[in-house]
């Protein structure tokens, strides 16, 4: 399985997308300072997270996130394909 995540900076805000095989893993590095886009912006919150069955999907839904508005994450978030609503 391959995860697409979302995290917030709390910090300052920001946005992370990115795209990992076992998010829990990841979002701990990030909060780590193990990354450098977040390092300085930590802490994180982790908002988002949609699995897909193939890495291909995965990494084409990341490619698409990165371009989206911050009007239409904020939707998806929201939607039942995250992962965290059922959490």
């Amino acid at each position: 399985m391959y995860d697409v995540y979302i995290i917030e900076s709390l910090q300052v805000g920001d946005w992370y997308k990115g795209f990992t095989e076992d998010y829990e893993k990841r979002f701990i590095q990030h909060n780590n300072g193990e990354s450098t886009f977040t390092s300085t912006k930590r802490p994180c919150k982790l908002i988002f997270v949609q699995v897909f069955t193939s890495k291909q999907l995965a990494l084409q839904q990341e490619k698409k996130l990165k371009h989206c508005n911050r009007k239409y994450l904020q939707w998806l978030i929201h939607q039942r394909i995250n992962l965290l609503l059922d959490v």
